[in-house]
């Protein structure tokens, strides 16, 4: 993790975020929840599943069906240009135009994300046809095999199907579609799910050598806390719908405050020692 990333200024501010399910007995998925996000940073968002994460981080890109609602609260981009984006306020075509471009999200599972029927190089140049119209084929060809290659995947990948790849690929593929319009936020809904253990460290230092070379922020959500421990500055962490607890991973690693954090410590054995004593792998240094 890079010490200097949480002084620096936020790229984005969530101010009292509450989203409800207007369901016959409305639930309450996500209460007051407020946090910045640094630029450069890596911030975990950790909690057991149901606890809120993906809603909050739905709520943040504003991609929200009904029953569900933001009650209340502000989410406030903080452009590198100077200017302040109310993205709960954004119609729908700036939505559009900001999606992607300022804002991209990694969802979880991605043989889900990816259309299963077109090739991998159709589905970015989609995605740069409808966010760039100044980019001619041959220019959208060359961004597609820029972006897979800085991922770690042959550009001549980009003529498969999903189903043709690895789901470290996939995952991959991901990651390099978020990338394409260089924005400043990446959300990460669980990247690493259902990936073994091997390819997840692969996936994780992926992320953090993009995350220094491109210098945009990333909201990782996940219930692995241990995880978050080493490819975090800070972690926020979630019990039903709130942010109970915020701070540096190091601080938490060190001495948790809310006693359900450490209680989410103290559920992870390691292979050696009593249960709750973590051994830190060091994804950082694995790719340096």
């Amino acid at each position: 993790m890079r010490t200097d990333a949480t002084t620096r200024e936020p790229v984005l501010s969530i101010r009292d975020v509450t989203v409800v399910y207007e369901t016959e007995s409305p639930v309450t998925a996500v209460r007051r929840a407020s946090f910045d996000l640094h630029r450069g940073e890596v911030l975990g968002l950790a909690g057991e599943s149901g606890c809120g994460k993906t809603t909050l981080a739905y709520a943040v890109n504003r991609l929200h069906q009904p029953p569900a609602r933001i009650a209340s609260g502000s989410v406030v981009f903080h452009d590198r240009s100077g200017t302040d984006v109310d993205v709960l306020a954004l119609d729908d075509e700036a939505l559009r135009a900001f999606r992607w471009s300022k804002l991209s999200m990694v969802f979880q599972g991605a043989m889900n994300a990816l259309n299963p029927v077109r090739t991998v190089g159709a589905q970015l140049d989609d995605t740069l046809r409808a966010h760039d119209r100044s980019l001619d084929r041959r220019r959208r060809r060359e961004r597609a095999a820029e972006v897979l290659q800085r991922v770690g995947v042959d550009p001549g990948r980009a003529r498969s199907y999903p189903h043709e790849l690895s789901g470290g690929m996939r995952q991959r593929v991901m990651i390099a579609m978020a990338m394409l319009l260089e924005p400043q936020v990446m959300i990460m809904d669980e990247p690493t799910t259902a990936l073994d253990v091997v390819v997840q460290r692969d996936i994780l230092r992926e992320i953090v050598r993009l995350r220094d070379e491109m210098d945009f922020a990333v909201v990782f959500i996940t219930h692995d806390l241990p995880l978050l421990l080493e490819i975090s500055d800070r972690i926020a962490v979630m019990l039903r719908g709130e942010v109970v607890e915020l701070d540096t991973a190091e601080a938490l690693y060190r001495g948790a405050q809310h006693p359900y954090t450490r209680k989410l410590l103290g559920s992870f054995p390691s292979l050696s020692g009593e249960r709750g004593s973590f051994i830190r792998t060091g994804v950082e240094e694995g790719a340096a």
